[in-house]
């Protein structure tokens, strides 16, 4: 979908809803009777749900959940790609204000907050009596809900945004000024949230398990003071998310990326979809006939899965990726490793040549792995039981916004900055390194003097990696460089962290100079561990660490058409 501005947004929109409303000076006095108009649509909580659940629909589209985040990947540490892939130029930071991916994710955010403003605006002025009691606050928590984590999106992607709440009413009201992200968290995202926590219940049925929830709302209300710096504030927020006991880490990682056991224990924030419904069009196409269901189908396995295999392979692993999940250690004593070299992590998110078990049904290496490729992307591909990705660009695996490694990850990160307990950080960090089957940082603290290897060092490079107290800046930087790199690969975090870090520069830095090391070594390294590249280097790190400017690349321009269509701008 590629409407390239707020006003054309609202303005098709108000075509839509006023074409039966003008004037009788324009239209015959005449009605038609079956006509759905705005004086008549809102007037029952069924029509309020059906506008909720196209609020929901909005975060289907393929820049906010789906194919289009590839763009996105591009930009941190974790994928690379090839000069002839159209998510170069994201990967050598040479995007300008008229690309189509930055046009679509601006124009798709606004959709989705039109939509929320629609049903809360609506809810504001509608007859309390057409709904069951808690019903009406309920669908407002929702759609609050979805408008703040899309303000979120808008904020953190722009470095801010066009503050819209009012109905839209006429022409008169598209334009906006631009606001901070500051401005757009305290009089919007905040608010939102905490309307949401209130109203929101902790579970649902099984016939509403797509719907938001307490717990959604409470992690992304703790992550925005995350981002705000508020360590006490996202601490307590993300403990009250811990101690509810409603979430659990899911026995197999594995089921937090394939299209089996979707919504499980994990899950906070999903977006539903489905490769089986209309099954000849596109993956691209959006219907927003069901958010339960999943009435769209994702492109985001045709752009990850291998070429050999019916994918594009645009995102390609980077080697600072491979080579932290090869220094992922198996630990052989802990019962979720069954003959598994690789950590169960790395078994779910990247393939090497060397790779455990299938991969789309054969063994990894029998085909690609060249050119420079030492492994190819999992996550989110169809390879665990397809022998090619669908031909239409068609998948129906969910995508998680919000799952609770994560919260575990960012309360460790909350308490270091805190001034909270180390050993408490690690002990969340551990839950997740004990369930992808690899040594905790507390066995190796056990066994190493009280001291923890420095996993994100290149060993190929540098031979060694240093051994280091665990300090809250220690462990910080391991949350940083190591941990949430390896859990939450391609699942459209990376580059937000590194910004809000402020790394960026350092570690395109670090990442280049050992991409210079390998060309220069590369005739020892051929083809050998612990990464296996054959034939050339591939260089991702090559422009992007001479051309990043951090207040031009941080976040991405306001869309040229929007700028020359809105006056505000």
């Amino acid at each position: 979908m590629k409407i390239k501005s707020i006003k054309t947004i609202w303005a098709l929109s108000l075509t839509t809803v006023f074409a039966l409303s003008c004037s009788e000076n324009e239209y015959l006095e005449e009605i038609n009777p079956n006509a759905i108009t705005t004086d008549v649509f809102w007037e029952s909580s069924t029509q309020f749900d059906a506008a909720l659940t196209t609020v929901y629909g909005a975060t289907q589209f393929q820049s906010i959940s789906g194919g289009d985040l590839q763009f996105e990947m591009m930009l941190g540490d974790e994928a690379g790609t090839e000069s002839w892939y159209a998510p170069f130029a994201y990967r050598n930071l040479t995007y300008t204000d008229g690309a189509s991916q930055i046009a679509n994710k601006w124009s798709q955010l606004y959709i989705g907050i039109y939509r929320a403003n629609q049903v809360i605006n609506n809810l504001a002025t509608a007859d309390t009596s057409v709904f069951a009691e808690g019903e009406r606050e309920t669908i407002e928590a929702q759609a609050k809900f979805l408008r703040a984590f899309f303000y979120f999106q808008v904020a953190h992607t722009f470095g801010g945004g066009v503050i819209k709440l009012d109905a839209i009413e006429s022409a008169e009201d598209l334009p906006g000024t631009f606001s901070t992200i500051d401005e757009i968290t305290n009089s919007i995202i905040i608010p939102d949230l905490e309307y949401a926590r209130e109203n929101l219940p902790q579970t649902w049925d099984d016939s509403n398990i797509a719907r938001v929830t307490w717990g959604s709302a409470t992690s992304l209300l703790g992550k925005v003071y995350l981002y705000d710096e508020d360590w006490t504030t996202a601490a307590s927020l993300f403990k009250s998310v811990i101690d509810s006991g409603i979430y659990s880490l899911t026995a197999n990682i594995n089921d937090n990326f394939r299209h089996e056991n979707e919504f499980n224990s994990e899950s906070i924030f999903e977006v539903a979809y489905n490769a089986e419904i209309s099954p000849a069009s596109g993956g691209a196409a959006v219907d927003d006939n069901s958010f339960e269901t999943g009435a769209e189908a994702s492109t985001l396995a045709t752009a990850v899965g291998q070429l050999n295999y019916g994918g594009y392979n645009t995102v390609l692993p980077t080697y600072f990726l491979h080579e932290l999940f090869v220094n992922d250690e198996v630990d052989p004593s802990n019962p979720v490793n069954d003959d598994n070299l690789q950590s169960k992590r790395m078994g779910g998110s990247v393939v090497p040549s060397n790779g455990d078990g299938l991969y789309y049904n054969v063994e990894p290496g029998s085909k690609g792995w060249a050119y420079g490729q030492s492994t190819y992307a999992k996550k989110h591909a169809n390879w665990y039981h397809l022998e090619f990705e669908d031909g239409n660009s068609r998948s129906g695996i969910n995508f998680r916004h919000i799952r609770y490694a994560d919260v575990l990850l960012m309360y460790a990160e909350a308490l270091l900055n805190s001034g909270g307990s180390v050993d408490e950080a690690i002990e969340y960090i551990d839950m997740i390194r004990a369930r992808a089957g690899v040594i905790t940082l507390r066995q190796y603290l056990n066994e190493n003097g009280n001291t923890f290897p420095q996993l994100h060092v290149s060993k190929q490079v540098n031979g060694t990696q240093p051994m280091v107290p665990a300090t809250a800046a220690t462990v910080l930087t391991h949350l940083q460089r190591v941990e949430r790199p390896l859990e939450l690969c391609f699942e459209g975090h990376r580059y937000k962290d590194l910004v809000r870090w402020g790394i960026v520069q350092e570690v395109y830095n670090d990442l280049r100079a050992e991409e210079i090391w390998r060309e220069e070594n590369f005739e020892a390294i051929e083809d050998q561990a612990p990464l296996f590249i054959r034939e050339r280097i591939r260089p991702d790190f090559l422009f992007s660490s001479q051309n990043y400017t951090p207040a031009v690349h941080n976040y991405f321009p306001i869309p040229a058409a929007e700028v020359q269509t809105n006056d505000g701008l």
